[in-house]
Formats: structure tokens, sequence, C-alpha cells
């Protein structure tokens, strides 16, 4: 028996999908590529845009045809904001939080679908197990934090999809209600994972041959304060992780994302100066460069504190890269307020720019105002921050041309003959070679040529 998983949205819900398939590989299914070969089929949702819950929609309307002619069942999970969750109530035979995943085996027994675990065991069993309807366990738990009880899904060892790039939940849950944000609607209050359970699977990963992880929450520089005094803070867990990085001699680079300009502090751009293996890239959204509208978007800091993040990091950390994420058309934005953020890009000469076209997300406190800036508007102001971004990019490719810099293979390059991955700065970077054996590897590369968004070089034996 098998089943199909589709995964949208964020880093996190890729990395809860890992745990999602460690529980239904427990129970004896095997993963498929062939949604039509599959007795259990899956979304890990994102409520976060719009566009990934109409790829759900897509998807259950497909699913719920296949009925006609097979005997499947159907279940959704991730990022869900309520008036999403009534909707999908009627179109999924499961839906429940991802903190209930430890009790998914329960719920796919009730449903009446015998697992083959249970087969193995010697289990009498009927030769076709009768389907009856189940209460979706979101009925039981709507006034739930979704970040209750996380302890017992952390537990859960994740099946990673690589085998040299992993990434670690350390924290779940938002607290800052920033007003386009639907995450503390769908993912509950801030809750800290045990820093002896994140240290311990590091040191496994790493064990394993690891070379890239990432340490994942909404909100990864407020760890702890909710545990305040009775766990570290994040600066100490990434001490502790540097510390053991320079113990064990392995060479591998942890990363984090996201951090929220308001958690920031002097203490964790120190400690990163102070470790090889924590990488030298900082994602830092801005999401604005106007202090106005900072406050429209209950950002909780101004232009003037990121702008000492940002200080801080080019003393300290010379050679880091420094990520943004930026949103254009917000609610009201002017050309002014839109001005002072293209100049916001202009003086902190980001590396990388995600930036998002404004679109409201239900539930979100900005969902109640006007939506009120052209979608043209939007699509204009978006090419011009992204031609910003294009040009300072560029300039810092362009100056690591004849240097050497450290890569870890990922993959072939859509270039033919050629090998492509990411330095420790996370650009993209190419050579040539055939050479599938360095794919998890990381290897030195002579720049020879740059562009906007990537370099390519020559591999150093």
């Amino acid at each position: 028996m098998k089943y199909y998983l589709l995964p949208l949205g964020c880093q996190m819900n890729q990395s809860d999908t890992g745990r999602v398939r460690t529980v239904l590989q427990n129970m004896g299914f095997v993963p498929t590529d062939n949604e039509e070969e599959a007795t259990i089929l899956g979304v890990i949702a994102c409520s976060v845009r719009q566009k990934g819950i109409d790829k759900v929609y897509g998807r259950i309307e497909k699913w719920n045809a296949m009925k006609n002619r097979q005997n499947v069942i159907t279940f959704v999970s991730g990022c869900i904001l309520p008036a999403d969750r009534l909707r999908f109530l009627k179109l999924f035979d499961l839906v429940f939080p991802m903190n209930e995943l430890p009790n998914f085996p329960d719920m796919i027994r009730q449903y009446g679908i015998v697992t083959p675990a249970s087969l193995q065991c010697g289990e009498e069993i009927e030769t076709q197990p009768v389907v009856r309807p189940l209460e979706p366990l979101f009925h039981k738990h709507d006034v739930v934090n979704p970040s209750a009880n996380m302890d017992r899904f952390w537990a859960i060892c994740p099946q990673q999809q690589s085998t040299f790039e992993a990434f670690i939940p350390i924290q779940n849950g938002c607290n800052k209600f920033c007003t386009y944000c639907a995450v503390p609607y769908t993912r509950g209050r801030e809750v800290s994972r045990s820093s002896d359970d994140i240290i311990a699977e590091l040191k496994d990963l790493v064990e394993k041959g690891y070379k890239s992880i990432t340490l994942l929450g909404q909100n990864v520089n407020s760890y702890g304060l909710d545990k305040e005094g009775k766990e570290i803070n994040f600066a100490e867990l990434l001490r502790r992780v540097g510390e053991y990085g320079k113990a064990s001699g392995k060479e591998f680079w942890v990363y984090f994302t996201s951090p929220h300009p308001r958690d920031m502090t002097d203490e964790v751009i120190e400690v990163i100066s102070q470790y090889d293996c924590l990488g030298k890239q900082i994602h830092i959204p801005i999401q604005s460069g106007d202090d106005a509208m900072l406050q429209r978007m209950n950002r909780h800091h101004d232009l003037e504190r990121y702008r000492h993040i940002i200080q801080t990091i080019r003393r300290l950390l010379p050679t880091a890269t420094i990520f943004t994420d930026i949103i254009v058309g917000f609610t009201h934005e002017t050309e002014e307020e839109f001005e002072n953020t293209r100049k916001a890009m202009e003086e902190f000469k980001y590396n990388m720019a995600y930036i998002a076209q404004y679109s409201v997300r239900e539930g979100a406190v900005a969902s109640k105002w006007p939506d009120d800036v052209t979608k043209e508007t939007k699509r204009q102001r978006y090419h011009i921050l992204t031609d910003e971004l294009m040009k300072h990019s560029m300039v810092y490719n362009q100056g690591l041309v004849g240097t050497t810099v450290k890569m870890l293979v990922e993959n072939f390059d859509r270039k033919n003959g050629y090998l492509a991955g990411h330095t420790e700065g996370k650009i993209v970077i190419r050579f040539a070679s055939e050479d599938t054996s360095l794919i998890g590897q990381i290897v030195k590369v002579k720049v020879t040529d740059a562009t906007p968004l990537s370099i390519e070089g020559e591999l150093l034996v």
C-alpha cells in the first residue's frame, strides 16, 4: 500500500512533511510519485498565500473524482487558516493540525484503512475494509493553540529528502501579529523546542555526513523567550552549535530562518563571527523601508533599528551575504513610502531579496483594510525593486571573479555538462563537471564569471 504527499509553502512545511513521511512509513506504507497508485493522498497546505490554497482545491477535486473508481483516503494538514479549515472539512476525509500528527495512525485505523503494519502483525481483517465516516479532528480543536503539545511531534524522526541538506525545527508559531500575515492564526503562538533535542538532532545529521543544516522557525531569534529561565536563548543555542562544530572537526554550514529585526541582537551576530560552521549568510526581512509603513504593518521596529542590525553584520561579518523579504503594494502604500523602500535597498545592497506583491489573506488584520494599490502599480513597483536588486547583486558577484570560494555541490545544472550548488553565502554557482561523486560535497572553485544572480567557476582539485 502506498502514499502520496504534496507539500506546499515554506521550508517549515517541507520539514514537517519529513515527519509525516516517517509516520506513514512506520505504518508500513511506501511512497509513490504516482497519485493513481496511492491509498492515502495528503497535502501539507499553506494558507499564507492564496496561490497555495488554490493548488489545494485543484488537487482535492481530482482526488475526490478518483473515489469513484478506487478506495482512497484524503487528508490535509499544515498551515491552515480557520476559514480554509472549515471549507476543507467538507472536501477532505481528515483535517488535522500538525501537532496531532502522532495520532495520525489512530485516525487512519478509525477510518477503516487496514495498514500494512497491522497485516504484518497477523491482525484479522476483512478483504475489503469498510470505510466509515470519522469526525475531523479540527472540530475538536478549533480554539486550541496549534503550537500546543509540539514535543510529541518534534520527537518523530523525520525522513530527509536529501543526503546532505537538512532542516531542523527549533521553534513553532508567532507572537508578532504583523497585520499582513496569517501565520499566528495558522501555527499559533511561539513555542520553543528543547535545546538538548535540537543539538542531538544536529549532531546525528552531521555524523551522517550532512553538510548544510538550517534551523527553522517563524521567529528563530525569539527562541527560548517562551521558556525564560528554563531554556537558553537563541545566541546561546548558536554558541552550542558552534562549539560542537569546532570539536567535531567536520566541515558543515548551519543557517537559520527567519529572524525578526525586533529580536535580533548584537550577541547573535557576534556568536556567528566566532565559529566557522555558522554560515556567513543572514536572512533579515525588512518588508518596507518606510517607518509609517512599518507601523501599519505592526513590525515593532523602525528603519534606524534595522540599519543598526545591517551595520553590525557588515562590521562583524564582513564576508556575509544578506538576504531580505519585501512587500510592495501594501494597503495605502504611497509613492513616497515605496521610494523609501527603494532607497533602503540602495543603502543595504542586498545579495537577494524575495519581493512579494501584496495580496489579502483572510484572517490577517489587514484583510479588513482596502487593497487599494492597483495590480498594475504593484507590478511596476515589483519590477523597480527587482532592477534595484539586480544592480547591487551584480556588483557583489563581479567582485568575486578571480577569487576562490567554497561551495556545496547539490545537483546537475540546467546547463549541460555542469554541476551546480551554493556558496557558503548561498550564491548560486556552477562549474563544468559531470562527476556525480561530487554531489553532496564541499569543494573549492575559482570564480571566472558572474551574472546578477549567479556565478560560474572552475573546480580546484
